[in-house]
């Protein structure tokens, strides 16, 4: 077992660790993940008691109770590089000795649920509706700098899908699935689709602005895809990456996606707001109930 040196794993002089700054006692073995921030706060107000508020740059944490079940909840910002981030060290928090920077000999999974916004693909996806990833196909980098491990049926799906990028797209994707353990647990709240994590908001997710598309059919593209899982069903920025570094972490993630728009009607929420704070609080009770 090799000592983690002091560059591959940063810490804070106060020995917490460098992006998050959480010791362990600081988290739950729940954690849920939101991009904005100032959605933490949205979480936690439904908390019967706050135990933990802690912020760095875009990662706001904070840590309480519903009734006896202890929750994490934990801003990562945009992107999945900043889900590299978060993963990592949330791994680091539960399975690293942070004095000794050695492995801990007992292994702990922890449950990742992302509450995030994103749009839908398919004109029979209603605005302000809710979704769960049963996988998502990344068009970013990220799972190409780990091990992966894909099941056969995995494998044959990853292939349906790069075969319709065209040669002159010049995009690798990769494919992760949600945890088997979350999806039999919370599969029924909502329908189940398949999810693609873009690498940017404008044209990696078929927007035209003012700089020229190298990509102007991608979302026709994606859209028409069929395949024995069902279609791709909606677009947004994480999942992908909390998928395949969860699995080669051995942690159990599932993303719910609330539906603020739909790029097929060109239709968006009239109070998103609202409809995030409904679905904030359906993913709580459904946690309680669960795990309660």
């Amino acid at each position: 077992m090799e000592r983690i040196s002091e560059t591959d794993l940063i810490l804070n002089e106060d020995g917490s660790l460098y992006h998050l700054n959480l010791f362990p006692d600081d988290i739950s073995d729940l954690v849920i993940l939101v991009g904005d921030p100032d959605r933490v706060a949205r979480v936690s107000r439904f908390f019967d008691i706050i135990e933990v508020k802690k912020g760095k740059r875009e990662f706001i944490t904070h840590t309480g109770r519903i009734g006896k079940q202890r929750i994490t909840v934990i801003s990562t910002g945009i992107g999945t590089d900043n889900i590299d981030i978060v993963l990592n060290e949330l791994d680091a928090l539960v399975n690293i000795d942070l004095d000794t920077r050695l492995a801990r000999s007992n292994f702990q999974s922890i449950d990742i649920i992302r509450i995030g916004t994103s749009g839908a693909l398919q004109p029979d996806i209603p605005v302000d509706s809710l979704l769960i990833s049963s996988a998502a196909f990344g068009l970013d980098t990220l799972m190409y700098f780990y091990e992966q491990t894909l099941t056969l049926a995995e494998e044959e799906l990853l292939q349906q899908f790069c075969s319709i990028i065209p040669d002159g797209y010049q995009l690798n994707p990769y494919l992760a699935s949600a945890g088997d353990k979350l999806i039999k647990q919370f599969g029924t709240m909502a329908p189940q689709g398949l999810t693609i994590t873009a690498p940017g908001f404008y044209s990696p997710q078929g927007r035209q602005v003012r700089a020229k598309s190298s990509v102007p059919q991608l979302l026709l593209i994606v859209s028409d895809f069929q395949s024995s899982r069902g279609k791709i069903t909606n677009l947004e920025m994480e999942t992908a990456g909390i998928y395949g570094l969860a699995s080669a972490l051995g942690h159990n993630a599932l993303s719910f996606n609330v539906i603020l728009a739909n790029r097929s009607t060109n239709k968006f929420s009239k109070n998103p707001g609202a409809i995030m704070d409904d679905c904030i609080q359906s993913i709580l009770t459904k946690i309680t109930e669960t795990y309660g």
